[in-house]
């Protein structure tokens, strides 16, 4: 085996240790105890604070004074509160978002 395979290797054994040591962390931490109200707040809020910026981000570029005027990103958005509203499962309504808005950006142009 060569030397810049055993460092390709070595990288991805450090990358995973890492990572694993990263989420396993709290785990070990905090254990079968009660969360501290600050973690308890952050889990509560940081995820629609992320999907508001993640909306943000992604219609930063939209270009809502020409043709199609935002309708891609407009309905898209529309389709992902809709069905989280009706099945309340964040993956899906995220994949019927991005599904959605890969469809319009194809046929609306």
């Amino acid at each position: 085996m060569s030397t810049s395979n055993i460092y390709l290797i070595a990288t991805i054994a450090i990358a995973a240790l890492v990572t694993w040591g990263l989420r396993a962390f709290p785990f070990l931490v905090f254990g079968n105890r009660e969360l501290p109200p600050l973690a308890k707040y952050l889990g509560y809020v940081l995820p629609p604070a992320i999907m508001v910026i993640l909306v943000c981000y992604c219609i930063r570029n939209a270009r809502f004074g020409e043709y199609p005027y935002g309708l891609a990103e407009i309905m898209s958005i529309v389709i992902v509160i809709l069905i989280h509203i009706k099945k309340k499962n964040m993956y899906v309504s995220i994949m019927a978002g991005t599904i959605c808005y890969m469809v319009l950006i194809r046929t609306l142009f």
